[in-house]
């Protein structure tokens, strides 16, 4: 039996692990998981002697067949054993068993959006997954380029000045205030309120950037100074969101709770991507090769110096045509099982409360 090898795939490799080796690999990332101690040999003896009698002379002979695999390592001189980035990749790909929530923990995560407003749910869902996990949750607001606009309301104001609502799909709402220089007439308003809704209903945001002016164009007293305004007005109309506007970030102080980082030096990390939400916009995009619409980029994988310490659980979620991002940021000790369901959860349940 010990002969039967199981191929797994990581990455271009393929690696043969007997049934023995695979069940040391997982049992040293679960207590790793759990304790953050590097895992000795006697220890996993102890461990495992409900299920495989080995003694620990036999997995030391094992567990330096994994790490000459760089499955798992020896920090320092310590005779215990961590996992390798390799190893953490084997785990999530072929060995992990999913964790499914409970329906406790189903109930409390509806119960706490039961009371939020459409307009709250990112920054509450936010919120609330940094508190269950006990990570740096991260929710990207989706591109309100891809919205569709169902209705623009065109409002005159005191003096000279002209509120524009547009009101998108998925309950997202723009407001523009334009001021003129000439005296408004109200009925010419109407009709080129009426006028725009024909035309722009039913459209996405981008469409009408770049398309807005040939439209107006086609109005029948295009001449007049309100419709140059509004084809003047067009960028700040219909211009997309910012980046700075598209991040909620919770659960910081999470981090800080553990042992990989008492050293403040290690926060580093963190510390920058929080000020930089150019880098979390990037993490949050790299979901080639999903699987299952949940994304894992453990250490290095992340591509960036300062995060090799960390892993990162994303998926996307849909706002009607408009798609955003959320994710969790935290040690590579993570708890991947629980928290792939965890994200994957809350990016069905997003577009529920938001619609």
């Amino acid at each position: 039996m010990e002969d039967n090898r199981i191929l797994i795939s990581n990455g271009n490799d393929t690696i043969g692990l007997s049934e023995r080796e695979k069940q040391i690999l997982q049992t040293i990332i679960h207590m790793y998981l759990l304790n953050a101690v590097p895992v000795g040999s006697r220890s996993l003896s102890k461990y495992l002697q409900r299920d495989l009698k080995l003694s620990p002379a036999t997995i030391r002979n094992v567990m330096a067949d994994l790490e000459e695999r760089q499955l798992i390592t020896h920090p320092h001189t310590s005779a215990g054993r961590v996992p390798t980035d390799k190893g953490y990749r084997i785990y999530v790909d072929s060995l992990m068993n999913i964790e499914e929530l409970s329906e406790n923990e189903l109930k409390d995560i509806t119960l706490q959006f039961s009371d939020t407003k459409a307009e709250s749910v990112l920054k509450q869902a936010s919120k609330l997954l940094g508190m269950i996990s006990k990570y740096l949750s991260i929710i990207e607001i989706p591109n309100i380029d891809d919205l569709i606009v169902e209705k623009i309301e065109i409002i005159s104001l005191y003096g000279n000045r002209i509120l524009v609502v547009i009101a998108l799909n998925s309950n997202i709402i723009r407001t523009v205030t334009l001021e003129a220089d000439f005296e408004i007439d109200m009925k010419i308003l109407q009709e080129i309120s009426s006028f725009i809704n024909e035309r722009t209903s039913s459209r996405k945001l981008s469409y009408l950037r770049q398309n807005f002016s040939g439209i107006m164009e086609d109005y029948s007293g295009k001449d007049a100074p309100l419709i140059r305004l509004f084809i003047d007005s067009v960028d700040k109309l219909f211009e997309n969101s910012k980046t700075t506007d598209r991040i909620h970030i919770s659960g910081t102080q999470n981090l800080l709770s553990y042992p990989e980082f008492e050293d403040l030096g290690r926060v580093k990390g963190v510390v920058e991507l929080i000020e930089n939400e150019d880098i979390i916009i990037h993490l949050l995009d790299n979901k080639e090769n999903a699987r299952d619409g949940i994304k894992v980029l453990i250490g290095r994988e992340l591509n960036n110096e300062l995060l090799e310490d960390y892993s990162l659980i994303v998926s996307n979620y849909e706002v009607g045509p408009a798609c955003g991002s959320i994710g969790l940021i935290g040690p590579k000790r993570m708890n991947y099982s629980k928290m792939v369901s965890l994200v994957k959860y809350f990016s069905s349940l997003i577009p529920k409360y938001i619609s």
